[in-house]
């Protein structure tokens, strides 16, 4: 048997959150395995207790989505986020342990109740089962960049240095407003006034409509393009990230920084308050790597990208077959 395949099905199971879906399935896909995607909502009070057990388990889902949680089970199971974490907690049981059972960020219950647990190091997760990579997992290779390339080809012939601008926005403890989008674009405006080149801004869901506002406003008269939505056309995140020189990161999204850091460019981010303790960890972590600098800083052109997923599923693989 190859290193690159396993028996049977593998199931990624995601809530709807687009960061939980990248996460599962990118690492699903990896497996080498024919990939099943469920999108499931356990309706309350499991939705409030999620990943502690109730009696009743199966009636958790909605009557419409009971179909696809159903036998045949997979081989592998692969869930990421709160709610993913009750089925795939759920299935070990199902299965008589015949699924492996992965769930990726910290459950907030004991690791032994899954196979395999995958936490990021600031997460400060530890157990035999557990696997820390730094960031998030992701699909970013270099093929990836270079389909991103291939299907905006636009963004190649903007002026350089191309600087990829991603805003995420507002969490608990993180405040991204105007005042922050002001602070934001004053900086970016300064350095492309001095250097020249494009700028390529795209906004987050969670990006407040005042801040999108500014952002676009600001740079309406700068080389290069701005995306809020479907309504500016096809999500150009992919050619951003494989045409960028370099990228500018908020603070709020260890997916998004996880991913700017995968590309191989410099990364920078703007920070104004103090951050919440563990994101500054996984920030720190970062900036102790090279893979993260303040926007007021020198910083590489070049830098050795943050790609984890592979070895994340080496590693399971071997945890899979070695039962």
């Amino acid at each position: 048997m190859s290193n690159a395949t396993l028996p049977g099905e593998c199931w990624a199971i995601t809530d709807h959150a687009a960061g939980n879906q990248r996460q599962a399935l990118a690492l699903a896909e990896r497996l080498g395995m024919p990939v099943r995607h469920l999108v499931l909502s356990p309706r309350a009070p499991w939705s409030w207790l999620s990943p502690r057990m109730l009696p009743g388990g199966r009636l958790a889902l909605p009557r419409a989505q009971r179909h696809g949680f159903a036998a045949p089970w997979p081989s592998v199971a692969i869930g990421c986020g709160r709610s993913a974490a009750l089925f795939t907690r759920m299935l070990r049981k199902l299965s008589g342990h015949h699924c492996h059972t992965v769930q990726i960020l910290d459950p907030r219950l004991d690791p032994a109740y899954w196979d395999t647990v995958i936490a990021p190091r600031h997460d400060r997760l530890t157990g035999a089962n557990v696997l820390n990579p730094l960031g998030s997992l992701n699909p970013i290779d270099e093929a990836w960049l270079q389909d991103g390339r291939d299907a905006f080809p636009a963004l190649g012939k903007l002026p350089g240095p191309r600087v990829g601008v991603l805003i995420g926005g507002p969490r608990q403890g993180i405040r991204i407003d105007v005042d922050y989008a002001q602070q934001l674009v004053a900086q970016l405006l300064q350095r492309q006034r001095s250097e020249g080149g494009s700028l390529l801004a795209l906004v987050s869901r969670r990006t407040p409509a005042a801040v999108i506002d500014t952002v676009h406003n600001a740079l309406r008269d700068v080389p290069g393009m701005f995306w809020a939505g479907p309504d500016d056309g096809s999500n150009p995140y992919p050619g951003v990230l494989g045409w960028a020189d370099r990228l500018v990161v908020t603070p709020d999204s260890v997916n998004m920084l996880s991913e700017a850091c995968a590309v191989g460019c410099a990364v920078q981010t703007l920070v104004l308050d103090p951050l919440p303790d563990k994101l500054a960890r996984f920030h720190q972590s970062l900036r102790e790597a090279g893979l993260l600098h303040g926007m007021d800083s020198d910083s590489p052109a070049h830098q050795t990208p943050l790609r984890e997923t592979a070895g994340i599923a080496d590693a399971l693989r071997k945890r899979i077959r070695a039962v």
